[in-house]
């Protein structure tokens, strides 16, 4: 059989099913039934049937729900507005100022909630007032809230590198550990970029905060100290081997409840109203990977992932020049699709590469959070301009000129990876073995 000529069969019903505006899920579903009835003689009922069970059945996979239902939680509460009084102090007298709020803010709240989306309307919502009052430059603000809360797809506990773990059977205590070091340092990039801007910019006029004490800015400080915790409980009993991602998502789950109970924001209401979030997430995506899995399957028949694995080894591309070509790869179906879907859509066929090539399974995962990571401020399906487009009333094209910045800071941290892959192979070589 024409291995190719099966792959443009996937393409177009892919499209065909996309385009008429069909869930990315159901999309995939569809793909598969397609291509089992066509290219198999094994019943695509049953087929789907056994292996949407075992997909949905993972142990693995209930970190998912758990983990988003903490970011429910944590962003019905006042966190953003404590995470800014405790940070600003200490940002204030930084080159750029109170802009850092929004890059550090991002990266403390990525490493309790694990969604970009969230991750940018609970920094946001606080933020962007606050900055404007102050007279700080508008693209600036927009641009690094855009770009930082990308973060939240890296820093664990990541959404996308659960689904990423699931579908390639990696461990994704593993492969959090390894989004934690990347994470900080593209981090760090955001908060260069804003310096050098604020040093270079005329427009560059914000009004100066009140000078503070020392003794000030602690006290301040313990506006901090409950997220601070609840990090440390979810990615310390990670890495010191006491909990699973799936035991540790459990601990986050009682700590933001906890956290939401002391702030006086946990009613029945907001208790209602972040499960039932939680669950419409989760649901999405528990169809997307079934659909998937499904089509994993009908692919691994009609032995196209083998086929396109071993045309591309015949290239005998190098290691470098492979990764450029799944990074303008996955840069242009970012442009179309979410993250997730992006990841769940595509991996079948690119792990028998990546594996054929010799390159470290952690290593990818991070390699391709970052790229996905631009796709969320990547016109035309870029989430995070559509969700800043709301909280701001800009054009489109205004807010995806101001993340530009960040997009070109991302292609950096790429060559970053495979510069120095330590980076983000170091902390999971070494950390304690903890329970399967």
């Amino acid at each position: 059989m024409d291995e190719f000529y099966a792959t443009g069969i996937f393409l177009f019903v892919l499209f065909l099913l996309l385009g008429s505006g069909v869930w990315v899920g159901l999309a995939l579903l569809g793909v598969a039934f397609v291509g089992m009835e066509l290219f198999t003689t094994r019943p695509a009922g049953d087929a789907m049937m056994t292996i949407i069970w075992g997909a949905s059945s993972s142990w693995t996979l209930s970190a998912l729900p758990l983990f988003i239902w903490m970011g429910e939680v944590l962003f019905r509460t006042r966190l953003s507005e404590d995470m800014f009084k405790g940070l600003s102090p200490w940002m204030a007298r930084l080159p750029g100022g109170l802009v850092h709020t929004n890059i550090v803010g991002c990266t403390v709240f990525a490493a309790v909630s694990g969604s970009s989306a969230a991750t940018l309307t609970t920094v946001g919502k606080m933020s962007i007032p606050e900055l404007r009052k102050r007279e700080y430059p508008e693209s600036m603000v927009i641009g690094t809230l855009a770009g930082a809360a990308t973060l939240g797809l890296m820093i664990p506990p990541s959404l996308t590198l659960i689904v990423y773990g699931v579908t390639i059977n990696e461990s994704i205590t593993k492969l959090f550990i390894a989004g934690i070091l990347p994470g900080l340092f593209l981090a760090s990039l955001f908060m260069v970029y804003v310096i050098i801007v604020s040093k270079l910019s005329p427009d560059f006029k914000p009004i100066e905060e009140p000078r503070m004490t020392f003794m000030e800015k602690v006290e301040n400080s313990k506006f901090l100290i409950p997220v601070i915790l609840l990090i440390s409980l979810v990615i310390g009993s990670m890495y010191l081997g006491f909990a699973t991602a799936t035991e540790a998502a459990a601990f986050g789950v009682l700590g933001s409840l906890a956290l939401a109970a002391t702030q006086g924001s946990l009613n029945r209401n907001s208790f209602f109203e972040s499960l039932m979030g939680a669950t419409r997430t989760s649901a999405m995506i528990a169809l997307i990977l079934a659909g998937a899995a499904f089509l994993s399957l009908a692919m691994g028949f009609t032995g196209l992932p083998k086929a396109l694995a071993e045309w591309i080894g015949s290239l005998e591309l190098s290691r470098f020049q492979l990764l450029m070509g799944l990074l303008v790869f996955y840069i242009i179906i970012g442009c179309f699709l979410d993250g997730i879907s992006s990841v769940v859509l595509t991996i079948a066929v690119v792990e028998p590469m990546i594996r054929q090539a010799g390159i470290d399974i952690i290593w990818f995962g991070i390699f391709i959070v970052v790229v996905v990571e631009m796709a969320q401020i990547t016109p035309p399906i870029g989430f995070n301009l559509f969700v800043l487009q709301g909280m701001t009333d800009h054009e489109m094209n205004y807010i995806a000129k101001a993340a530009l910045p960040m997009f070109m800071l991302m292609v950096v941290m790429v060559f970053v990876l495979i510069l120095f892959p330590e980076l983000a192979t170091w902390l999971p070589e070494n950390m304690r073995q903890g329970p399967s």
